[in-house]
C-alpha cells in the first residue's frame, strides 16, 4: 500500500542505502501509520503524547515554538521524506517538542520508535542501516539547532540577515540558491518582524551585497556579507 510512496522514501535520508525494491519489505518491518492532513491543520502540538516519529510523504509542514508572550518562532520547514519527532520518539515518556503544523495538504507516515531501535527479529542488515542512518540524522538537527541558537545571539538584524545567508551560500556552494522559506516564515526563523526584516534587505540589495526575488537569494559580495555576519 506504500508503493506510492517509494521514490520520496529512497531520497529520504533515513532510507539512504535502502533499493527501491527492498523499501516494501522494510515497511512492512516498521509497520507506519498513514495519516493526512488538511493546510493549516496542527500534525502535532508541543507536550502533547508523541505516537511515533513522522515522515513526510506529501506536501509540507513547519516546526513551530511559540514563546511565552504568544510569539511564534519557525524551526524548520519540512519537505517530503524529511523525518520529524526522532530525538524523543525514543524517550521514556515521548512527548512532541514542538508544534508541526501542515502548510499544504500533507500525508505523514509515523513510525514507532521501538521499530527501529528493537532487535528485529530476523537482524537483518537493513534494520541496522536504519539505525545508522538515524544516529546521524540526529546528530545533523543536533548541529542545525545550535546554528538556530546562533543566529539568535546575533544582536542585528543586518548580522542574523547575513550569517543564514552565508550558510546557505557556503552549503550549496553556488551564489545563486532557493531558501525553504517564504517571508513570513523567515522572519518567523530570525525572530525578527518582517517589515524590519524586508527594510533591511533591501538595504543589502542596494549595496550591492545580494540580489533576491521572492525567497531566491544571489550572493554578489560574499567578502562584505561575511563582514556583517560578524
Amino acid at each position: 500500500m506504500y508503493e506510492k510512496y517509494t521514490p520520496v522514501l529512497t531520497a529520504s535520508p533515513l532510507f539512504a542505502g535502502v533499493k527501491s525494491e527492498e523499501v516494501p519489505s522494510v515497511l512492512d518491518c516498521l509497520q507506519p501509520r498513514e495519516v493526512f492532513y488538511q493546510k493549516g491543520e496542527y500534525i502535532a502540538t508541543v507536550g502533547g503524547e508523541l505516537p511515533g516519529m513522522g515522515i513526510i510523504a506529501a506536501g509540507r509542514a513547519a516546526v513551530l515554538r511559540e514563546s511565552a508572550a504568544g510569539d511564534r518562532v519557525v524551526m524548520a520547514i519540512l519537505e517530503p521524506g524529511h523525518l520529524f519527532g526522532e530525538i524523543a520518539a525514543c524517550a521514556e515518556e515521548p512527548r512532541w517538542p514542538a508544534t508541526v503544523q501542515a502548510q499544504v495538504d500533507t500525508v505523514v507516515l509515523f513510525i514507532p520508535g521501538d521499530r527501529i531501535v528493537g532487535r528485529c527479529t530476523e537482524d537483518c542488515i537493513r534494520q541496522r542501516l536504519l539505525i545508522k542512518n538515524m544516529l546521524r540524522i540526529i546528530s545533523e538537527r543536533a548541529l542545525m539547532l545550535n546554528r538556530k541558537v546562533y543566529y539568535l545571539t546575533i544582536k542585528s538584524l543586518r548580522g542574523r540577515i547575513s550569517a543564514l545567508l552565508l550558510d546557505h551560500y557556503r552549503k550549496t556552494d553556488q551564489a545563486t540558491f532557493t531558501l525553504p522559506f517564504n517571508r513570513n516564515q523567515m522572519a518567523d526563523f530570525l525572530n525578527v518582524s518582517r517589515p524590519s526584516m524586508s527594510r533591511e534587505m533591501s538595504r543589502l540589495k542596494e549595496e550591492g551585497v545580494i540580489d533576491y526575488h521572492l525567497a531566491t537569494f544571489r550572493i554578489l559580495d560574499p567578502g562584505a556579507l561575511e563582514n556583517l555576519a560578524q
